[in-house]
């Protein structure tokens, strides 16, 4: 459970961080590269909330309510490349 509760904060604080050092990389595709690896860290978390789910860490409300905000951030992300 613990090694579990680091891979998520990690996987949590990667995502702004990899877009706030994309963005003072000053080239756009820089800056579209660690918005991908924003996103892959999107995907970790999520599939982290999974694991702990099925391992009964969390409630199946808990899981849905960060997925939805994950899928907010993966959204906000898509976009922001989108416009690049």
């Amino acid at each position: 459970m613990y090694g579990l509760v680091g891979q998520m904060r990690r996987a949590a604080v990667s995502i702004p961080s990899n877009v706030a050092e994309g963005f003072v990389r000053h080239h756009t595709k820089e800056y579209k590269q660690f918005l991908y690896i924003s996103l892959g860290s999107c995907a970790e978390l999520d599939t982290q909330l999974i694991i702990s789910n099925r391992r009964k860490y969390i409630t199946k409300k808990m899981l849905e309510e960060s997925a939805e905000d994950i899928n907010h951030q993966t959204r906000m992300l898509v976009s922001l490349i989108n416009k690049l």
